[in-house]
């Protein structure tokens, strides 16, 4: 299921714990780099070689009304974006820029085309239109939706003005962390400057890419471990998990800490938290 898996995998977690009172479930994600590993020489193919790092999480979730105390987090919402029928819905465009084929010497491997940043901006746009509702506070969304009911009244008015751009609206309102899939630098940059984020709310993804690379479906996780190895997250503050993967899907997790989450005694950041933030 690619690099957002995790958010798909929680979500099922979640539809089974509705499902089955006072239970736990465990949420296993991880990056298998032999499975897309490609020994031919299709340098698309070879890309993947270089991309990915190996990386496993786990999470333990409980429905159980006496492990309320013990929590760190209790899970608000999750959104999820999906755009591979657009492929289908067009002949000459397709949301499906990440994918496995065999090469001329059928030697099978992961291709990325590229198509991917536009693709995964498309995605991007379509998520946050869904995801926005249910996390900006009533300011916010009044913007956004006049903006959106301006532009689809007046097009052409749109298409012509120069400062019609579409109102970003301001996540740092919802947020007070921002664990952003760690797919590239370039890929973090772009969704620091479409989002209008500071550099400390990129600073858990961007460490996560210095130090482990990309994880796939596990990043999301590390940079949440690097928060709490920081001593950041505190009770009330609220989470922002983002992931987007082959298919093309985007999707998030929306977490609210229950207390202060102290310093863990166990954790892959404690040998070197302190050597982060680097510089860029």
């Amino acid at each position: 299921m690619g690099c957002s898996a995790g958010v798909i995998a929680l979500d099922l977690a979640r539809d089974m714990l509705r499902a089955n009172p006072s239970n736990y479930a465990v949420v296993v994600s991880t990056e298998a780099v032999s499975f897309t590993w490609s020994t031919g020489r299709n340098r698309s193919m070879l890309i993947p070689n270089c991309f990915f790092r190996m990386g496993c999480s786990a999470v333990l979730l409980s429905n159980r009304r006496r492990d309320f105390r013990r929590a760190k987090y209790r899970l608000e919402h999750i959104v999820r974006t999906h755009k591979g029928a657009d492929g289908r819905a067009s002949g000459d465009y397709t949301t499906e820029c990440v994918y496995q084929e065999e090469d001329e010497e059928r030697t099978k491997g992961l291709c990325i085309s590229r198509d991917l940043t536009e693709v995964g901006g498309h995605a991007l746009k379509a998520h946050i239109t869904t995801f926005g509702p249910r996390v900006l506070p009533f300011s916010e969304q009044l913007l956004f939706f006049a903006t959106l009911f301006y532009r689809h009244l007046f097009p052409k008015k749109t298409a012509d003005s120069a400062g019609t751009k579409p109102y970003i609206a301001d996540y740092k309102l919802a947020f007070e962390h921002f664990c952003v899939h760690a797919a590239s630098k370039a890929v973090l940059e772009a969704i620091q400057k479409n989002l209008r984020l500071e550099d400390r709310h990129m600073e858990a993804s961007l460490a996560t890419l210095h130090r482990f690379g990309n994880t796939s479906s596990s990043s999301i996780w590390y940079e949440l471990a690097y928060l709490e190895a920081k001593g950041r997250v505190i009770g009330g503050d609220r989470v922002w998990q983002i992931a987007f993967g082959s298919g093309f899907k985007c999707n998030s997790a929306v977490w609210k800490a229950t207390r202060r989450v102290r310093r863990p005694n166990r954790s892959p950041w404690l040998d070197c938290v302190d050597r982060y933030p680097e510089g860029r």
